[in-house]
């Protein structure tokens, strides 16, 4: 697992994300072929929360542009824009003790802890969900939304994935280091 205790939070990502990774791009197409197929939401959920599982299981595919937690200490970035908005691919990069309130969403969600101890906040009045590294959370689309994401360590950064059921807004890539996309990942096929 790589060691986050060493992020400067002043000093600024290298815009630079490089081609998708090999798990990632993986991801996205597994997760793209399972919405193509329209199998239902509960579904998705079930075997997309076994793709998350794989995807987590390695933090090392993730770009270091997309693993600073910001100024703020709390930062979301889009890691793929599906062009027909059936999903969307997000990695929440929290600093030390840091928490990043979420606005209620409509869509199904699919999270997975990549590095560090999170905490998921509802609305429902139960106590906050311990997630720790490696831990996959399903959400369906009825279902009560997270309110508050936090950061349990006061040493180290947390990171998490999510796959939403459509465009999540409130992500702040860097100019440098758009989304993935369909053509991008196409570009880049290698067989």
């Amino acid at each position: 697992m790589s060691d986050t205790a060493d992020i400067d939070l002043h000093e600024p990502a290298a815009a630079v994300r490089g081609p998708v990774p090999a798990a990632l791009r993986r991801f996205i197409w597994d997760m793209q072929s399972m919405v193509e197929l329209d199998g239902g939401e509960r579904e998705i959920l079930l075997i997309g929360g076994d793709l998350m599982a794989r995807l987590i299981a390695d933090d090392h595919w993730l770009p270091a542009v997309f693993a600073k937690p910001g100024i703020s200490g709390a930062c979301q970035y889009q890691l793929y824009h599906d062009g027909l908005e059936r999903f969307s691919v997000v990695c929440t990069v929290l600093a030390p003790g840091a928490a990043l309130p979420a606005a209620p969403q409509p869509l199904w969600e699919i999270t997975g802890v990549l590095r560090g101890d999170l905490t998921r906040t509802v609305a429902d009045g139960r106590s906050p969900r311990i997630c720790t590294r490696g831990a996959v959370d399903l959400r369906g689309s009825g279902r009560e939304a997270m309110q508050q994401l936090a950061n349990l360590s006061a040493e180290h950064a947390a990171i998490a994935i999510h796959v939403y059921g459509g465009q999540r807004a409130g992500c702040i890539n860097p100019p440098d280091a758009p989304p993935y996309d369909i053509w991008s990942i196409q570009t880049e096929i290698r067989d």
